[in-house]
């Protein structure tokens, strides 16, 4: 065999290996690759005290709690199933009741999720400043807030 054979055989197997270990880690995952979890699959699954998952939906309107050390307590709900919440810390600016959240941490056994950190979600009609002032200067923009628009001539 040659020098440059040789070279080539080595990379083939270096290759099949680190595809055969994706492939692996992909598999072995396959069931834990989701953004988040919401209210109503954590219900339907009877999530086991202590998993660590990501929950995702809308704050229930008027479940906003402050706690007397510092924390706060709210409920996420998806419409069909609601979730209590306890976190301690420092919320998002854009967190309020209505609106989109998603938190990570761990169920409790008491059926609370004890988040360790809280995300507030943008609407999807979220755009940069600069994109909204160039399209403000092509006439494409309702200052309403509302979606841009084309401009018809």
């Amino acid at each position: 065999m040659t020098r440059k054979q040789r070279r080539l055989s080595l990379i083939g197997v270096a290759g099949v290996v680190l595809i055969c270990a994706a492939g692996l880690v992909l598999y072995a995952m396959s069931d834990r690759i989701v953004f988040f979890s919401s209210p109503s699959d954590i219900a339907a699954q009877s999530t086991a005290p202590g998993t660590r998952l990501r929950l995702g939906g809308l704050v229930a309107v008027g479940s906003v709690e402050k706690t007397t050390d510092g924390g706060v307590t709210f409920a996420v709900t998806d419409g069909a199933a609601t979730v209590p919440v306890a976190y301690r810390g420092i919320l998002p600016d854009l967190f309020s009741e209505g609106e989109g959240v998603v938190a990570e941490g761990l169920v409790g056994s008491d059926g609370v999720f004890a988040a360790d950190s809280v995300l507030a979600k943008h609407d999807e009609q979220y755009m940069p400043r600069e994109v909204v002032d160039a399209l403000k200067a092509q006439g494409m923009w309702q200052e309403d807030g509302a979606p841009p628009h084309t401009v018809e001539q």
